[in-house]
């Protein structure tokens, strides 16, 4: 798989990314720097003192991406940083560990921002939770979430000069889809790894299931990255970036593209709209989501408005309704009655699904579900029209994180908010 004549492919605008193909299949930068690529990819950066590792992978494809950087060197690894603390960037450490012990030296160096010490004792704290979101969002029934993490044995604050074999590393923290990012500037190879600052998608900026991520910082940290005029981006996920020409336009773009989202939604709120006002009023511009590498294949730039309000506005969204809201059941057994019944509302949520309108049949039919208890016989026909619209849903969605909640209320129809009248 020749993955930069692939890169040059999506470019142009010529094939679409899938991040689940090729895991393992790697690409040799220069005669120094390896790419590797995964659902997360690992960087390998030789030295005259061992390997500097930018991520060591998922823990799914950790072993993976492992073996195949291994047929391009074996020497040991000196530094693994880890840009940032999500599962699917940090594992994988072990397998390095044992091939250093084999060679007999000590065990690789970790460095990281100091929050991923306290990402990583909340990821403890939430396992059940991150499992069972994650479950949603990839569609994974049995994915279990680790609890075992390896924690840095290097921390800093802002900035930090790593030197391995006579080679200066710059690393950098930046707030942008976490609080504990990592980018890494190798000037000597005109090379910066940027972690998840850029994915070749719009950015992850508004994850609905996840915590606070940091639009204007995050376009903040991609300009001056652009200011770098690299050669080579190589990013957390996706295909690498060649020539500065590229390297700056994906990045400027990118900042491009949150900081219109930041500056629009705070004229609204500064004009006291609520958030659905927000949200159904701001639209991010074409032309940017028309970039192969902005397109709303992961997250969507609506999600970045709610990630917005919260980081400026809290949770409450401005309607009186939602400040201290009736139960999703008295609601729904309330709203029912009115249109006649829940088969009714079900019905009502058909015809309005068949005018294209989805968010609207979408609420009608989570209405009509709800105001059954789960072992009430006559919920079946209204569970039927549930998982139907939830996967009209899905087919409509371009972000896999609508997607994946569509698709889990359609093959299981909302049973925990439809508990039994007590």
């Amino acid at each position: 798989m020749d993955l930069l004549a692939l890169a040059d492919d999506l470019w142009a605008g010529k094939d679409r990314y899938k991040p689940f193909d090729n895991p393992g299949a790697k690409s040799e930068i220069d005669d120094n720097t390896l790419f590797v690529h995964g659902f997360a990819n690992v960087n390998a950066l030789l030295t005259e003192d061992g390997i500097v590792l930018i991520d060591t992978g998922s823990s799914l494809m950790a072993k993976t991406m492992h073996d195949s950087l291994r047929t391009w060197s074996t020497d040991r690894i000196n530094t693994a940083v880890f840009t940032h603390g999500h599962i699917d960037h940090c594992f994988g450490i072990d397998n390095y560990d044992s091939d250093n012990a084999s060679l007999g030296s000590q065990a690789p160096k970790v460095i990281a921002h100091e929050a991923i010490k306290a990402r990583f004792d909340r990821y403890k704290v939430t396992a059940g939770y991150n499992e069972q979101i994650n479950r949603r969002q990839f569609g994974m029934s049995d994915f279990v979430w680790p609890l075992n993490y390896r924690y840095p044995d290097i921390t800093y604050q802002k900035n930090f000069d790593l030197l391995v074999g006579g080679e200066k590393f710059e690393l950098h923290h930046a707030r942008g889809e976490t609080d504990d990012h990592t980018w890494v500037w190798a000037p000597d190879r005109s090379v910066v790894c940027v972690g998840d600052l850029f994915t070749w998608a719009a950015p992850n900026c508004g994850n609905p299931q996840k915590v606070q991520r940091y639009p204007m910082e995050w376009a903040q940290a991609l300009r001056e990255i652009a200011t770098l005029n690299a050669n080579v981006m190589l990013p957390g996920h996706g295909l690498p970036v060649i020539g500065p020409d590229r390297v700056r336009q994906a990045l400027e773009e990118s900042a491009e593209l949150l900081e219109y989202l930041h500056t629009e939604t705070l004229i609204l709120m500064n004009a006291g709209a609520t958030l659905n006002d927000i949200i159904h009023s701001v639209k991010a511009p074409e032309r940017l989501l028309e970039r192969p590498y902005l397109r709303p294949v992961y997250d969507d730039p609506e999600f970045i408005l709610h990630s917005l309000w919260r980081l400026y506005g809290g949770w409450f969204d401005g309607n009186p309704a939602r400040l201290k809201p009736p139960s999703d059941k008295s609601l729904a057994v309330e709203v029912a009655a009115l249109a006649g019944g829940p088969v009714a509302l079900s019905q009502r949520a058909l015809l309005v699904a068949d005018s294209g309108d989805l968010r609207l049949a979408g609420q009608l039919i989570e209405w009509a579900l709800g105001a059954y208890s789960i072992k009430d016989p006559d919920r079946n026909e209204v569970a039927q029209i549930y998982s139907q619209i939830n996967r009209q849903r899905v087919a409509q969605e371009t972000s896999l994180m609508a997607k994946g909640v569509f698709r889990a209320a359609a093959r299981e129809p909302n049973p925990k908010a439809n508990a039994p009248e007590n």
